[in-house]
């Protein structure tokens, strides 16, 4: 490794801002951003921030070799989609994220399921795949269990229905003649908690990271329409409280199993499980950090992660991963109206100095000359790190006295009675 390793980060979200502080621990790291939206929380820990689209191809590609980057590291889909890793591995500059190809495992859900099947990943759920309408709503109707409806490209984290929760049969059909996707997956529902796993990926290695739960609904008690994510936490140990260590150990396993089958992909491996009776399921895959789940596993991670990207282009064994041992508690702030009619456009204010012990990550936000504007997506994440949950969820909520006018916030994120649901649900299930 030379004395300094130069590197680009892609992407303005929270998720981002977190790889840029960890990142930035690490003094032989100099750090250089683009995204489409200047965040200034990344441009704060930069040396330098362009303000090119994620999707820009070819622009960030002549940002990377002006900066002469020796390293690359994409945050959000949308650019491993347009095949940004792809453009920069090929101009010479190692980067961290699959190729187009390989990130389909998140970008093509038809695609994930047949992997999965083809090459027997443990904990795919029954499903079909449409790509005609009609012949899907025939299926919805004709089928004796409920279904989650999937459109096969991305969406944002907000284009699944499923019927039973978030809507009935007819809806779920209406929803797609409405809508009529080039493809849609119908899966069973499945029942259970949901927690995530991350890895980092490279090498045939797969180093994993604390299980998070995500919320997803817009509201408090899990109410109303599903989101990006509106706040996650993680415990002091890899797994969360309804978990047990097998549990956690058999979602390992299934990356595992993901990256035997995929021996040269790299970069982060996201596996969304729904625990249920009979152990985890795969709910789906991602090919980046979760955004809020690097809100959460980042900020815990002791090892360097300048050190992980070094010895994944070296095609090195990447290093064992060794964490704080503390939990954490991540809720976000977002514009009113979202998910559904987010206020965009709307100057906001944040109290930095009102956060207190705990952690700000500045995530959908633009920063301008005259101060920051919203956009259509969450504008920034609050994260307690404690010995508990509870010590945490308090130094989130404390913190979030950093929210000025125009902005909403799900209080019940990582407080007791939340988590005690979670615990009494599997319980429930398990028969206990």
């Amino acid at each position: 490794m030379s004395e300094t390793e130069t590197v680009l980060l892609v992407g303005g979200g929270g998720r981002e801002h977190a790889i840029a502080r960890a990142l930035s621990t690490d003094s032989a790291c100099e750090l250089y951003a683009c995204a489409s939206n200047r965040n200034p929380g990344t441009a704060a820990l930069a040396a330098g921030f362009e303000t090119v689209s994620e999707t820009d191809v070819d622009g960030i590609v002549a940002y990377a070799t002006d900066i002469d980057a020796d390293l690359a590291v994409i945050g959000p889909e949308s650019a491993l989609e347009a095949g940004v890793a792809d453009a920069l591995d090929d101009a010479g500059i190692y980067t961290f994220g699959p190729d187009a190809d390989a990130a389909r495992i998140e970008t093509d859900k038809a695609f994930q399921r047949e992997f999965m099947e083809a090459e027997s990943i443990p904990g795919c759920p029954d499903y079909a795949v449409f790509e005609d309408t009609e012949a899907a709503c025939e299926y919805i109707e004709a089928s004796d269990v409920d279904l989650a409806v999937k459109p096969a490209g991305l969406t944002g984290g907000k284009g699944v229905k499923v019927i039973g929760d978030q809507v009935d049969r007819e809806g779920a059909k209406q929803y797609l003649r409405e809508n009529d996707y080039d493809e849609v997956v119908l899966e069973e529902r499945l029942i259970g908690e949901e927690f995530t796993v991350q890895a980092f990926v490279a090498n045939g290695d797969v180093r994993p990271t604390p299980a998070v739960q995500d919320h997803k609904r817009a509201y408090e008690g899990d109410e109303g329409p599903n989101t990006g994510g509106m706040g996650s936490y993680s415990d002091a140990g890899p797994e969360l409280p309804f978990m047990t260590s097998e549990d956690y150990a058999d979602a390992v396993e299934i990356l595992e199993a993901v990256v035997d089958a995929l021996p040269e992909y790299k970069g982060v491996l996201y596996g969304q499980f729904m625990l249920g009776a009979d152990g985890p399921k795969v709910v789906e895959f991602n090919a980046r950090f979760g955004d809020p789940e690097a809100t959460n596993t980042l900020p815990v991670l002791n090892t360097s992660f300048l050190d992980v990207l070094t010895a994944a282009r070296e095609g090195e064994s990447l290093p064992q991963l060794e964490f704080a041992g503390k939990a954490t508690v991540c809720k976000y702030a977002v514009p009113d109206g979202y998910p559904t009619d987010p206020k965009s456009g709307a100057k906001i204010t944040v109290d930095e100095e009102s956060v207190g012990d705990a952690l700000l990550f500045y995530a959908s936000v633009d920063e301008r000359e005259d101060g920051l504007y919203t956009t259509t997506s969450r504008s920034f994440a609050v994260v307690g790190v404690a010995d508990s949950i509870s010590e945490a969820e308090a130094q989130a909520e404390d913190a979030l006295a950093a929210a000025g006018d125009g902005l909403r916030v799900r209080h019940d994120v990582g407080k007791a009675a939340l988590v005690q649901r979670r615990i009494d649900h599997m319980n429930e299930l398990r028969g206990e």
